[in-house]
């Protein structure tokens, strides 16, 4: 069938999706919010908190191979759907919680569903605009991980506060079932709809998982996400909690606060990021990792000294610089991904990418900086993250090469 207009029917669909993948973030991240609360309701220690985000982000990514299997060969609209539903659903479900073993089975439940709608909705979203816009698009639709996250935050500790903990999660998971049947009747567009001039080899029969693991470009991509993943996913975990126990700010401030800059810097980084990838793409074709590259480099340094420093005022300027220019990498990398792999095998191309990137990242850093905040207290546990960021940087600046040498098109090989 043929795409929709961009101008009009892909705009729905961005507006539709990018809303989607905000409830996405506001249900993942919002129990970061409630962590103290959490830990008090069932004495818990730092360890057993952080499984809570590990448990997750363990499920989210064991289901992604065989979730983007079946998105490359189904409706990619109606398993986005049925993946909302039920992390909706489950979210919701976590206010019911009496126990910690039941909070952490909902936790996973919402694991599925995310990998349900993470694995198709980058591109199905490209295949609404031109290539040339992709970086701007896709920028636009991750605007929804610090827009979402902060709201995460912010919800997580005004609902958490003046209900409870079980109450926050029953409110944020309602949303998401009234957006799950808009999103199953959404038309969806040709796959590689917007891919009319791709190379030859972009047509490759090769459309199998063991194709993306020939694909150089793609792999180093992934290993720098992963990088930037397992530090960006401590961080995001424990800088509110951070922030209560080392600035002595009360738990709704100090989510409100680390919201607030997610939001600003997270928006700006991103937007920014988006736009400055598709002008250097325009002139070279190491463009988008170049801008996350030095976003990483930049950021690096900034997340030491927020860190370090005994000042609540410095601590959150710095911290909205980090984030500025680590948020640079959102759309570019994100990009890079489509650019890179033929329309065919995409949905497991993002599954892979989830896969590794939250296997040897996130899936594991929580509950890692968890064991070490036990044993060194936490502002030391997360000064081992920065150094996550230089290895993502030396990645992006080793992809470039490499794309610069295999041409930048879609890979075959």
């Amino acid at each position: 069938m043929n795409s929709p207009s961009p101008s009009k029917y892909g705009y729905y669909a961005l507006s539709l999706l990018l809303a989607v993948n905000l409830l996405n973030y506001v249900d993942r991240q919002i129990i970061y919010a409630v962590f103290p609360l959490i830990k008090d309701a069932f004495t818990l220690t730092d360890t057993s908190l952080g499984l809570l985000g590990s448990a997750f982000m363990i499920c989210y990514m064991l289901s992604a191979p065989a979730l983007g299997w079946l998105g490359d060969r189904t409706s990619r609209v109606k398993l986005a759907s049925a993946g909302l539903a039920i992390w909706s659903i489950a979210t919701s479900l976590s206010g019911f919680a009496g126990r910690y073993h039941s909070l952490l089975l909902a936790r996973v439940s919402v694991g599925i569903g995310e990998a349900s709608f993470g694995t198709v909705s980058p591109g199905l979203l490209s295949d609404y605009f031109p290539r040339e816009r992709r970086g701007r698009i896709l920028s636009y639709f991750y605007l929804a991980i610090p827009v979402g996250s902060a709201f995460g935050y912010l919800l997580g500790g005004i609902l958490g506060k003046k209900f409870g903990w079980q109450a926050a999660f029953f409110i944020v998971g309602l949303p998401g079932v009234l957006l799950a049947f808009p999103l199953w009747i959404l038309h969806e567009p040709e796959r590689g709809a917007s891919d009319e001039k791709v190379p030859a080899v972009a047509n490759s029969r090769r459309t199998d998982y063991a194709s993306l693991f020939s694909n150089r470009p793609y792999i180093i991509n992934t290993v720098a996400m992963t990088a930037m993943t397992f530090a960006i996913g401590g961080l995001a975990q424990w800088v509110p909690t951070f922030l209560y126990r080392l600035h002595d700010l009360d738990l709704a401030a100090a989510n409100t606060y680390f919201g607030g800059i997610t939001v600003l810097a997270g928006v700006a980084g991103t937007l920014v990021g988006g736009w400055l990838g598709d002008f250097l793409q325009g002139q070279m074709r190491r463009g988008y990792l170049l801008v996350s590259g030095w976003g990483f480099v930049i950021g690096a340094p900034l997340a030491v000294y927020a860190l370090v420093t005994s000042s609540i005022i410095t601590c959150l300027a710095a911290m909205f610089f980090a984030e500025f220019f680590l948020f640079l990498n959102t759309g570019p990398l994100n990009t890079v991904i489509i650019n890179v792999t033929a329309p065919a095998v995409r949905a497991r191309a993002f599954a892979v990418n989830i896969f590794i990137i939250h296997a040897l990242g996130d899936a594991i850093s929580p509950a890692m900086l968890g064991w070490l905040s036990d044993l060194w207290g936490l502002r030391n546990a997360l000064l081992t993250t920065p150094v996550a960021f230089i290895v993502a940087s030396f990645f992006c600046f080793l992809c470039g090469r490499v794309i610069g040498e295999d041409d930048g098109e879609v890979q075959g090989r």
